[in-house]
């Protein structure tokens, strides 16, 4: 099977594996697993960040990050398809008591007029106040577009005194194609997540960083919400190893997902731009197809190719490490054909 439902399909390589089973180990509950406490340092460092912390998923990371941000019954603002509101399970009003109010923009983006439009200063005790704006780069639902106009809504939200949340989850995948450093993105929120185990191949884990108070106080809460783990450094060393060795790769991920977009936009006119597909997620309508997103995804099972859906009409592709050229060449042909 050539797997393209998700980048979180791949599996850890031999050099990870390696990496995993060697890995000094400690209690991280007690905070003495050296290789866990390695990780969070140097992806806090990287993204600009005083201090990180290790989380089994990028949903908890991002539960830490809002609750850490926004009071209960406070609210915070996200695009209409974001990720914390559309894939998350309610978890962030079930378990953190935060309610939210949401833009909608083509490809998730951001949108300042609507954002500032949707802003609740503090008008009395009849309204809920705006507590954090949360954004998602890459954007999962938006096929993967890199959020523009970032640093301009970062300086909007600076100038009225609210945090910005970060859900980078793909933010690697942002960098490579925008060329901008994680850094520049994710120093400019008070809270941000990035993910290991989708683009760059890990099998579990994601980081929350922020200051070393918000970390801190993220840390009572991951374990409350039962999130502490013990030996954690065999999860960490996968971890460490992909960021050291599997971000620059992404870009190959991408020209993938470009190639497979050009050849469903010839079979089906319309069903993709390819010049919006900027990282490593195609999303194509089959709308005008004739056929619907479980017809394909089961005719494309049968001929061994694993794709998914996002919507009543939209097919979702994503490319990772374990799908090669040529598996996005034999996929994109396969697709082609049940779409045309």
């Amino acid at each position: 099977m050539i797997d393209l439902r998700s980048d979180t399909v791949t599996r850890p390589s031999a050099e990870m594996l390696a990496a995993m089973t060697s890995a000094p180990l400690g209690d991280d509950v007690y905070g003495e697993d050296p290789t866990v406490n390695e990780l969070e340092e140097t992806v806090a460092g990287l993204l600009g960040h005083e201090a990180g912390l290790f989380t089994v998923t990028g949903s908890l990371a991002n539960m830490l990050g809002v609750r850490a941000l926004v009071p209960r019954g406070g609210e915070v603002l996200c695009e209409a398809n974001a990720h914390i509101v559309r894939a998350e399970l309610g978890a962030h009003a079930a378990a953190s008591g935060v309610t939210t109010r949401t833009w909608s923009a083509p490809g998730g983006q951001i949108d300042l007029e609507q954002i500032r439009a949707l802003i609740a200063a503090d008008l009395g005790p009849y309204f809920v106040r705006t507590s954090a704006v949360s954004v998602e780069n890459t954007h999962n639902f938006g096929g993967g577009a890199i959020q523009h106009g970032y640093d301009a809504l970062a300086d909007e939200l600076d100038a009225r005194d609210i945090p910005l949340h970060l859900d980078g989850a793909r933010l690697w995948n942002a960098s490579v194609a925008s060329g901008v450093p994680v850094a520049a993105y994710a120093s400019r929120a008070a809270a941000a997540s990035v993910c290991l185990s989708k683009g760059l191949g890990a099998p579990v884990g994601s980081v929350l960083v922020g200051s070393t108070e918000l970390i801190r106080e993220a840390r009572v809460w991951r374990k409350r919400l039962g999130g502490g783990w013990r030996q954690a450094g065999v999860l960490a060393a996968a971890g460490l190893y992909a960021v050291a060795h599997n971000v620059e790769r992404l870009a190959s991920d991408h020209a993938n997902a470009r190639a497979i977009a050009e050849v469903l936009a010839d079979a089906a006119p319309g069903s993709v731009k390819p010049d919006q597909v900027e990282t490593n997620i195609v999303v194509a309508d089959l709308a005008s197809t004739g056929r619907t997103v479980a017809e394909v995804v089961a005719s494309a099972k049968e001929a061994g190719v694993l794709v998914g859906g996002v919507g009543a009409t939209q097919l979702r592709i994503v490319t990772h490490l374990d799908a090669s050229a040529e598996d996005c060449r034999t996929a994109a042909t396969v697709l082609a054909r049940l779409v045309s």
